[in-house]
């Protein structure tokens, strides 16, 4: 399989688990700059589930759209547990939604440090009033790092949501 097919068999799936439980999605992106809203609106039918969804790449647009404070993202920086759990909780509050995605994140070349090397994401699920995150650092070069980050969203949303199904 390609990756284009990969992420849109787990959009497939991730929208078939929304209609089933009659909820909606919305997403916060800022590394994958909307590259899950689009395999998310490449299902046909997928109004369905999902109304909006946020880029917020700059700091200001997190605050602004989202409701990140700027205190948050002056201690923890943007790339963090922190930012992404007010950026999930804000998009869905902005959205109305039952499930929202955050994610942030270093792609690169560029922007690494010893701490948060090049290849850093962070994940946001905001999900009927729970949230999780997860920091996790893929390799690769920028694409490869977006994709991954991309697919993991989708994937763990699957989970997530598999397991309210059951």
């Amino acid at each position: 399989m390609t990756v284009a097919a990969d992420s849109l068999q787990l959009a497939t799936e991730l929208g078939q688990l929304l209609l089933r439980k009659k909820w909606t999605i919305t997403t916060a992106e800022s590394c994958t700059g909307g590259g899950i809203g689009y395999w998310l609106t490449a299902v046909a039918g997928s109004s369905a589930y999902i109304d909006r969804g946020f880029i917020t790449y700059s700091n200001k647009a997190k605050q602004q759209l989202l409701g990140v404070r700027s205190a948050t993202l002056l201690q923890f920086g943007a790339v963090s547990e922190d930012t992404v759990r007010e950026m999930a909780e804000g998009a869905a509050k902005a959205a109305n939604a039952n499930l929202a995605i955050a994610v942030s994140g270093i792609a690169g070349p560029d922007g690494g440090s010893e701490y948060k090397p090049v290849g850093t994401v962070c994940f946001g699920f905001f999900l009927n009033g729970q949230l999780a995150t997860q920091r996790l650092v893929f390799t690769g070069d920028r694409q490869q790092v977006r994709q991954q980050a991309i697919d993991y969203a989708l994937k763990q949303s699957i989970e997530l949501l598999t397991a309210v199904i059951q």
